[in-house]
């Protein structure tokens, strides 16, 4: 059985990014026959990390337990001003290799308006090398998100298509994450001569 965990980016308690983790969630519990026990819903919103480094590590050590077991993971970045929010930034920092490395991720870019695709290229850029996550190919953005993803059925024809799009993507990540289970168990992360990344 596969784990996956996804990763609501947003410092807001009650936000939309966390509404569409709400909804991916679901999405992969009835329409791909996830457990329920096996998707969980990482929320920096409702327990906010504090800014790394902190000597209190707050929810980290739940979080920690989560990314552990996940066998692939959905990051999902609200767009402010163009730019990955700093809650998301901040929980790049805290993350390792010990939890993510080659492990699978689809990235989400979410917008209250026409925009959303700039936390997917920051992200890409600079948040995978020292933890080792494995992006995929395929990424998800989320445009007038306070429109889409409300009802149990899509209201507009917006609604229908990213819905599509979102399942034709989490198929794809289910995919990677069952063929990179096994290359993880023949790396050796115990070499500190390559400790972090290029």
């Amino acid at each position: 059985m596969l784990n996956i965990a996804i990763v609501a980016g947003s410092s807001r308690s009650n936000s939309q990014t966390s509404k569409v983790a709400r909804f991916m969630r679901q999405s992969l519990i009835n329409q791909h026959g996830l457990d329920a026990a096996a998707v969980s819903v990482i929320d920096l919103g409702s327990y906010p990390l504090p800014m790394w480094p902190a000597e209190d590590e707050g929810p980290w050590g739940m979080f920690e337990k989560q990314l552990s077991k996940a066998d692939a993971l959905v990051i999902l970045a609200p767009e402010w001003h163009g730019m990955a929010c700093p809650a998301i930034k901040n929980f790049f920092l805290f993350a390792t290799k010990a939890q993510l490395a080659h492990k699978p991720a689809m990235l989400g870019g979410i917008s209250a308006g026409i925009g959303g695709a700039y936390p997917i290229s920051e992200l890409r850029a600079s948040s995978y090398k020292n933890c080792r996550l494995c992006y995929i190919p395929e990424h998800l953005i989320v445009r007038n998100v306070e429109k889409v993803m409300n009802m149990p059925e899509p209201v507009s024809e917006d609604d229908r298509k990213i819905r599509d799009r979102m399942q034709y993507n989490l198929d794809i990540l289910l995919r990677y994450a069952q063929a990179l289970k096994p290359v993880r168990g023949e790396i050796d992360m115990t070499n500190a001569d390559f400790a972090n990344g290029m």
